[in-house]
């Protein structure tokens, strides 16, 4: 249900939409999107992945989005058990996952999720056992502040902008949630990731070095595995530097 939810708003928000009127329709034919149609999962299936009406075909996006917020949760769940870190974690987690679409298809990173996602960051430090309010606070600062820094200087070297001020905000939120040692896993492992991806990308595309990626899916991609084995990943690392 929640994964119905934010396919919602990774239509909308990108447009300045409600996210709340009118209800569902069919972006084809307009008609209302009956409850019975608009079953997590289960209707996609159902309707074969086209509208009961008009028969236009529904995006695979929907049922993906629906599939990996349960599943998220389920991971969570049997991370966090039934607690507070995972009633924070899965808000933050399902707040990464329109932020990684948009940003996809539109290459923007909507203040409406990640501001506010910087304060329930700060709120949270206050109920998860993970990390502390002044850990969580530190995060803000060394997330945003070392992105921006990275921005005002790519823009001074090349006078063109290299890094979105939605990822400055994404990396604040990050911190908020995760603390300033997730901070800097994440900005490595994110820059890895993006990396190779832009390396395949302009060998099977063959895009030049000033192709545009947005680095938003790699930040939010860097902040789970941060999440989820961040512990591991430094003591590992610790371990081969011993």
């Amino acid at each position: 249900m929640i994964g119905s939810f934010l396919n919602v708003c990774i239509h909308r928000l990108p447009r300045e939409e409600s996210i709340v009127t009118p209800g569902s329709h069919c972006p084809g034919c307009q008609r209302p999107i009956r409850f019975y149609d608009n079953i997590p999962l289960a209707s996609y299936i159902m309707l074969r992945g086209k509208c009961r009406y008009c028969h236009t075909p529904i995006s695979f996006q929907y049922p993906l989005v629906e599939g990996l917020t349960a599943f998220i949760s389920l991971c969570l769940f049997i991370k966090f058990g039934p607690s507070w870190s995972y009633l924070f974690y899965f808000a933050f987690i399902a707040a990464l996952i329109p932020i990684t679409l948009i940003d996809l298809y539109h290459q923007i990173i909507p203040d409406v999720i990640s501001l506010p996602g910087i304060g329930v960051g700060l709120l949270a430090s206050f109920f998860l056992p993970q990390i502390t309010f002044l850990n969580s606070l530190v995060g803000v600062l060394l997330g945003g502040g070392s992105l921006f820094l990275v921005a005002i200087g790519y823009h001074w070297l090349f006078k063109r902008e290299g890094m979105g001020g939605g990822d400055v905000k994404l990396l604040a939120m990050i911190g908020a949630f995760l603390g300033w040692k997730a901070v800097i896993l994440t900005i490595l492992l994110s820059s890895l990731i993006g990396s190779v991806a832009g390396i395949l990308l302009m060998l099977t595309k063959g895009k030049g070095f000033k192709y545009a990626i947005p680095f938003g899916p790699f930040l939010s991609l860097g902040a789970v595995i941060s999440l989820f084995y961040g512990e591991e990943i430094i003591r590992w690392y610790l371990y081969l530097n011993h």
